[in-house]
């Protein structure tokens, strides 16, 4: 399907559609002024678009930047003595890899709770605090213990953000213009990647500098910047459109924008329920209780494995590829920025042409035939060619994953459902985080045969979860066309006229 397409009629097949999707078509805003009569012309639309375009992306971006700096920075800090001055192994390094997306894991959910009752605003403001302390001190671990500790409490603090963040951008946007949106914010992640080689390259040989090492000006640089933008956050974000104010008072839109805003979303979907301040037990029921979503969270879970790992030891592959150790760190940027070019490319694409997961299917079986091409290399493969298919293979390892976000936030059929997949879906991704740490060790140097060998095996597994979910929603969709005759009313049990109700089609 194109685009989400409404129905009328109710569905009697399993819990999780019945649920989800017979939801009679009432007004469904956050606000009484809310209706289902569009009372605005496109450029007034476009305009408002721009505007949230212009306020709430780019704070989002940015604070998504310097996560992602102080979540990666390690792997960077590994060309410069890292394991030797802190005092660890290279399989400590990957527990303690594991810790950090385990500790987003254990308050994803928690902490998306919280944000979904008191606002993004208090809630992402408070954490960007947290976490820039501890990114900043991190600098001065040292031992087992404190590299530890300081990664787990490194993930508790961040856990929330992302899936906050995707559900704050869901609010303000339609569902056809969802993916791109997705992507951009993604793009915070996806420089941050791409940079962070460039960065840790210069600041790298600030080593000696005031008796620290390289190392150190690394976390503490990137921990400050945090800082900084948790100031910016604070001061400008505007929240959700019930009451986008910022803290600082700053107010971007006019009454008749937030009208066009709130009612534009209203329009989007009129079998969405309203957004209260509470998630209730049966929103977590039925989000739980949905084999689809299940599925989503594997195929986030095993085909991100692989780029957890990569942009772990990425500099430290190239320079076992004979490259100078620090030159390394900007080496495998050009592999993050062609990924940075192609999450926007895939964001534009899925939204364009409606078909999120066709897109998905064809992304993931691309990033599956360079990781195949990488394992098949022989040992004695020159390092050009090495380089070459290492930089396509990290290229393309992550870059569905925006538009397979918006492709489950989008089958959402309330704000709360909504949030709770956002929370899964990252919880998602860190645990994919928590298994690729694993995937190269210190027993499968230098060439790291059974990491790549198992990294095939998952990408594989990837490609055929991606087609069950594709099969899994057509059938779905089949079945709902089935019980809505050609008046757009189905019959009960007692074979009488059913009450009609708006439904919503899968989006795949």
């Amino acid at each position: 399907m194109a685009e989400s397409e409404l129905i009328a009629g109710t569905v009697s097949v399993t819990d999780e559609e019945k649920t989800a999707q017979a939801a009679i078509s009432s007004s469904p805003g956050s606000d009484s002024d809310v209706g289902h009569t569009q009372t605005w012309t496109e450029e007034e639309e476009k305009a408002v678009v721009r505007k949230v375009d212009r306020t709430v992306m780019p704070i989002l971006m940015l604070v998504f930047f310097a996560l992602q700096l102080d979540r990666s920075n390690a792997g960077n800090a590994l060309t410069d003595k890292f394991l030797v001055n802190v005092g660890i192994t290279q399989n400590q390094f990957n527990i303690g890899t594991q810790l950090l997306n385990a500790g987003i894991v254990l308050l994803e959910i928690p902490s998306n709770l919280v944000l979904y009752r008191v606002g993004p605003k208090a809630w992402i403001g408070t954490q960007i605090f947290l976490w820039g302390l501890v990114a900043t001190f991190q600098a001065f671990q040292k031992g087992l213990g404190g590299y530890l500790s300081t990664r787990l409490l490194l993930g508790l603090c961040e856990s929330g953000f992302i899936p906050g963040s995707l559900f704050t951008i869901s609010q303000w946007y339609r569902a056809h213009e969802l993916s791109r949106r997705y992507a951009f914010f993604f793009l915070g992640n996806g420089v941050a990647t791409a940079a962070g080689g460039l960065i840790a390259y210069g600041v790298l040989h600030m080593r000696g500098i005031a008796g620290l090492a390289g190392w150190q000006w690394l976390f503490i640089l990137e921990g400050i910047f945090t800082i900084l933008t948790g100031v910016v956050f604070v001061t400008l974000f505007p929240g959700l459109p019930s009451n986008p104010i910022s803290f600082a008072g700053v107010s971007y839109f006019n009454d008749r924008e937030l009208f066009i805003l709130r009612q534009r979303k209203a329009l989007d979907d009129p079998t969405a329920g309203p957004l209260h301040r509470r998630v209730s037990w049966e929103d977590i029921k039925v989000t739980l209780s949905s084999g689809k979503v299940w599925l989503h969270v594997l195929l986030t879970t095993v085909g991100l494995a692989p780029s957890t790992a990569l942009w772990s030891y990425a500099p430290t592959i190239v320079a076992s590829f004979g490259y100078n150790t620090l030159a390394s760190n900007a080496m495998t940027s050009v592999g993050q920025w062609v990924s940075v070019t192609l999450v926007i490319i895939g964001g534009f694409i899925a939204d364009r042409w409606g078909r999120r997961g066709f897109f998905v299917f064809i992304a993931v079986f691309i990033e599956f035939v360079f990781t195949v091409a990488y394992k098949c290399l022989p040992d004695h493969a020159g390092r050009s060619t090495k380089f070459a298919l290492l930089t396509l293979a990290s290229a393309t390892c992550s870059w569905w994953h925006a538009a397979h976000g918006s492709w489950l936030a989008i089958n959402a059929r309330t704000p709360a459902e909504r949030s709770i997949r956002m929370a899964l879906f990252i919880m998602a991704a860190n645990c994919a985080g928590i298994v690729g740490g694993q995937l190269f060790r210190s027993d499968d140097l230098p060439y790291y045969h059974r990491g790549w060998t198992i990294a095939v095996a998952f990408m594989a597994f990837s490609v055929a979860v991606t087609l069950a979910l594709l099969v899994l929603y057509a059938l779905a969709n089949k079945r709902i066309k089935k019980e809505v005759d050609h008046n757009g009313t189905i019959v009960d049990k007692d074979g009488q006229p059913a009450a009609s109700v708006a439904v919503k089609l899968y989006n795949f």
